[in-house]
């Protein structure tokens, strides 16, 4: 499939179609990252016994970290007992437009206490962005 679209890409950016060679590579962009997210979703499905904790979590601000993307990621654990999260972060421009997705384990959260990871993307992000739990399960 991505050699389909470097061809198109290509073919494009041979025809003088220099908007159709970045419409290519833009599509192939946003080939790769639906399947990340796909796989990310993938993962936490994987997870037997594991319960919602949206609300034990926090995203950071966003920074640049050489080509990535990161942010800072804690699990603050209510529980009486050491705990594991599974979290998947996503990624978001200014507009609110979908641009990554990653997965974040954030294991052996001791009982009444927090831990922090470091969400970072799979790819170079452009501009403004912000990160947002869109799910988390402790298990």
């Amino acid at each position: 499939m991505a050699g389909a679209a470097l061809l198109a890409l290509a073919v494009a950016g041979g025809a003088g179609g220099c908007d159709a060679a970045k419409e290519a590579a833009g599509d192939l962009v946003s080939s790769a990252t639906s399947a990340v997210a796909s796989a990310a979703q993938e993962k936490m499905d994987q997870i037997k016994d594991g319960v919602n904790a949206t609300g034990d979590l926090s995203a950071g601000p966003t920074s640049v970290d050489g080509d990535r993307t990161v942010a800072t990621v804690t699990a603050a654990n209510p529980l009486d007992r050491t705990a594991d999260y599974a979290v998947l972060i996503t990624f978001r421009d200014g507009g609110g437009n979908f641009l990554d997705t990653v997965l974040l384990t954030l294991d052996g959260v001791p009982s009444g206490a927090a831990k922090s990871g470091t969400a970072r993307s799979n790819r170079t992000l452009d501009g403004a962005t912000t990160a947002e739990i869109t799910r988390a399960l402790r298990h």
